[in-house]
C-alpha cells in the first residue's frame, strides 16, 4: 500500500504560522514605554532587544547543525517551548527589575525563535522545489507581519498592556507563542525520500544555479560565492535597518523645518514606520519570493537591490514631504522584506536545498553584521545631525552589493555531499 503524504500546502500554512509566533522578536518596542515608566533606561530597553538579536542569530547557527540529527519537528517544538518559556516567566516576575527580563525575553526568547526559524524554511523548500521562493516569502512574511501583529494586540487594537498589564501581557503571548510552536512543529516534517511533486521534473543545472550537487557547509565556506552574497546581505540587510532606526527621527525632523508643527510631524513620521515600512516589509517577502520563481533568483536580487539603493540614496529628497515620504518608506520596506525571502532562495540554488537548514544560518550572519553596522553608523551619524550622509553611505552600499550579484556566478564542479 503506498505511503500516504501530507498536502504540502498545510505544511505551508503551519510555516507561516510559526512564523508568526518567532516575529515577537519584533514586537519589543510595544513594551519599552510601559518598561521606561517603571524606571529603565531607554539604552536598558535597546539591551534587551540587541540580545534577543544575537541569540537569535547565534542560535540559529547551532539550530542548523542540529537538524540532520534531530529533525525538524523537534527542533520546532523545542524553539515554540523555550521562547514560550521565556515569556510565561518573565509575565510571573517582577517587571520593573532588568535582568529577570533581559534573560527571559532577552536571551531565552532570542534563543527559541533562534531554534525555530530556519525549519520553516528548510523544510518548505523540500516540499516546493517547483516554487522555493514564493514558499520562502510566504513562511518569512509570517516573520514580518506577526511584528506588526503583537504589535497592535499588545497596543492600539487589544490595548491589552492598558487593560491586563504588561505582567499578564507576557504571560499570555508565552502560552500563545508556546501553542503556536508546539503544534506547528507536529507538521514540520520533510517528505520522504526521493518525493517531487507530481508532474514536476528537476531542471538541468542553469547560469541561475538551478539544480546543483549540495554544499556541505565547509564546501560552502571554501567558495567565494559564498562572500560576494554574505556581503550583498550586509549591504542589503543593514541599509533597511538603518532605515528603521531613523525613518522616524528623521523625517520629524524634515517636517518640522518645513513648518509643520510637532505633533504632526510626529504622526506622519510615525505612520511611515508603523503602516507604510510595515506593510511593505511583509508583502515584500512574498511578493520578491514569487518573483524570483519567474525571473530567477539572481535577477531578482539584482533589481531589489539596485532599487533599494536608488531609494535609500535620494530619501532625503523626499524625508520633509507627507506622501512621498510615506511612498518611499512603502517601497523601502518592501525591499528590505525581500532580502529575507531572495538570499534564503539563492543559497538553495547556489548550494543545494538539501543542507539549507545548516548552510542558510551562516549566510544569516550577515543580517547580524548589518544589523550592528548600518543601525550605529546612522545613530552617530543622525547624532551629529547629519542624517542625509547616514543615508547616501547606505545607498551606495547596496548599489555596490547590486553590482556583486550582477558579476556572481554558480559554484562548479562542487562534488555531491
Amino acid at each position: 500500500m503506498p505511503e500516504k503524504i501530507m498536502n504540502r500546502w498545510i505544511v505551508v500554512a503551519w510555516a507561516v504560522l510559526i512564523q508568526l509566533a518567532l516575529g515577537a522578536i519584533y514586537a519589543w518596542s510595544v513594551f519599552t514605554p510601559s518598561l521606561k515608566e517603571s524606571g529603565w533606561s531607554t539604552t536598558q530597553t535597546q539591551v534587551v532587544f540587541s540580545a534577543g538579536l544575537a541569540f537569535f542569530a547565534i542560535i540559529m547557527v547551532i539550530s542548523g547543525r542540529l537538524m540532520p540529527r534531530v529533525g525538524p519537528r523537534k527542533l520546532t517544538i523545542a524553539g515554540g517551548i523555550v521562547l514560550g518559556s521565556g515569556y510565561i516567566v518573565a509575565g510571573l516576575l517582577d517587571t520593573t527589575s532588568f535582568w529577570p527580563i533581559f534573560f527571559l525575553i532577552g536571551v531565552i526568547g532570542g534563543s527559541g525563535i533562534g531554534l525555530a526559524y530556519v525549519v520553516p524554511i528548510a523544510v518548505g523548500m523540500r516540499w516546493f522545489p517547483d516554487k522555493k521562493g514564493l514558499i520562502t516569502g510566504l513562511a518569512v512574511a509570517g516573520f514580518g507581519f506577526g511584528a506588526m501583529g503583537w504589535v497592535k494586540l499588545a497596543g492600539g487594537w487589544g490595548n491589552l498592556i492598558e487593560n491586563l498589564g504588561l505582567s499578564m501581557t507576557f504571560t499570555i503571548y508565552g502560552v500563545i507563542f508556546l501553542s503556536m510552536g508546539v503544534v506547528g512543529g507536529l507538521f514540520m516534517v520533510f517528505p520522504p525520500s526521493g518525493w517531487l511533486p507530481r508532474g514536476y521534473t528537476p531542471p538541468e543545472a542553469n547560469t541561475d544555479g538551478a539544480s546543483v550537487p549540495c554544499c556541505t557547509t565547509k564546501q560552502m565556506l571554501a567558495k567565494p560565492q559564498f562572500y560576494m552574497i554574505f556581503l550583498a546581505f550586509v549591504a542589503g540587510g543593514g541599509a533597511g535597518l538603518m532605515s528603521i532606526g531613523l525613518v522616524k527621527i528623521y523625517p520629524m525632523q524634515a517636517l518640522m523645518e518645513n513648518g509643520i508643527s510637532k505633533e504632526v510631524a510626529s504622526s506622519i513620521a510615525g505612520t511611515a514606520m508603523a503602516v507604510f515600512f510595515s506593510l511593505g516589509n511583509g508583502f515584500g517577502r512574498v511578493i520578491w519570493g514569487a518573483l524570483s520563481d519567474k525571473l530567477g533568483t539572481k535577477l531578482s536580487i539584482f533589481i531589489m537591490l539596485a532599487t533599494q539603493g536608488c531609494m535609500v540614496l535620494t530619501m532625503p529628497c523626499v524625508a520633509g514631504s507627507q506622501w512621498p515620504l510615506w511612498i518611499y518608506a512603502g517601497l523601502i520596506g518592501f525591499n528590505f522584506g525581500g532580502n529575507f525571502a531572495l538570499f534564503p532562495t539563492i543559497t538553495a540554488k547556489f548550494f543545494g536545498a538539501k543542507n539549507i537548514g545548516q548552510n542558510y544560518p551562516l549566510v544569516f550572519l550577515a543580517y547580524g553584521v548589518g544589523g550592528i553596522g548600518g543601525p550605529i553608523m546612522g545613530g552617530k551619524l543622525g547624532a551629529m545631525g547629519d542624517f542625509p550622509l547616514a543615508f547616501t553611505i547606505c545607498g551606495v552600499a547596496v548599489l555596490i552589493a547590486a553590482v556583486l550579484i550582477a558579476v556572481i556566478r554558480p559554484p562548479k564542479n562542487m562534488a555531491a555531499a
